[in-house]
């Protein structure tokens, strides 16, 4: 698909040259961020649709001046429309505002979480993996309910009451086929006195989890660790939105749960816990 938007690319500037009568200098100012941006955006098709998601080319550029940034984005919305008028219909995403690196909590290393799933207990074991498995917040952690999990998904009910499903990978089945056997009369996957553990008590454990390596983390970074680790793994920015449960970016019109084949495959194959752990 990019090979392909590299040679729209070459027409298009071929266009600006011959019909818009556009200089060498200017051509260029056009060709190199449309160009950078075919290389490090994701574009592919879903439903018949060509989807151009240039969310992390955003990324990429986030810490340049504002007026640079509208420049590009203005170069690449005049490619889509040019695309549009050849008859190439193109769903340009990514288009909101992105938050800056230094505005997110710093993500934690990959080895330091694999070595404390190694040293902590059962219940910390599970807590932690369950956050940087799933992306879900400390609250949806707390509600979620052992009807609630099944042989490939588990569905949390995240902010407004919005449920959405999230897959499964072969580590956290184990773990938590382990734990259910265990605890099988429970309603809630962990709870203290038929009562579902607080958000404070399920921080704790988290807590005392990493301090066993010698380290401070919070749920946040944790959940920031799952998403920085599939984006850097390949995984689509579309589809780690919809398994953050996050409202901010759009896919393509309204959220519909991970349910195909193709994006099972995808996340099993980004999230390092998917991986054999050596």
């Amino acid at each position: 698909m990019k090979e392909k938007f590299l040679e729209y690319l070459k027409q298009y500037c071929q266009h600006l040259q011959t019909i818009k009568n556009y200089s060498p200098l200017t051509i260029k100012t056009y060709n190199t961020p449309i160009k950078d941006s075919i290389l490090t955006s994701e574009i592919y098709e879903e439903d018949e649709k060509i989807i151009y998601d240039i969310t992390k080319y955003r990324i990429k550029i986030s810490t340049q001046s504002n007026k640079t940034i509208n420049k590009k984005l203005s170069s690449i919305r005049s490619f889509i429309k040019y695309l549009e008028q050849q008859n190439i219909k193109v769903y340009l995403q990514g288009s909101s505002s992105v938050k800056s690196e230094k505005t997110l909590p710093k993500p934690i290393e990959t080895t330091n979480i694999l070595d404390t799933l190694e040293v902590c207990n059962k219940d910390e074991k599970l807590i932690i993996a369950l956050v940087y498995s799933l992306g879900v917040r400390i609250s949806e952690l707390s509600n979620i309910k052992i009807d609630d999990i099944k042989s490939d998904w588990i569905t949390v009910l995240g902010k407004g009451d919005k449920q959405r499903q999230i897959p499964l990978n072969s580590y956290i089945k184990e773990l938590l086929e382990d734990y259910k056997s265990e605890y099988k009369d429970n309603i809630y996957l962990f709870q203290k006195n038929g009562k579902a553990l607080t958000n404070r008590q399920l921080q704790y454990k988290i807590q005392k989890g990493f301090e066993k390596i010698g380290i401070k983390v919070t749920p946040h970074q944790l959940r920031h660790s799952f998403a920085t680790d599939l984006l850097n793994n390949g995984a689509r920015i579309n589809d780690i939105s919809l398994l953050l449960g996050h409202n901010s970016l759009k896919a393509t019109g309204i959220y519909t749960k991970l349910n195909t084949n193709t994006k099972l495959k995808q996340y099993n194959n980004a999230h390092p816990l998917s991986k054999e752990i050596g």
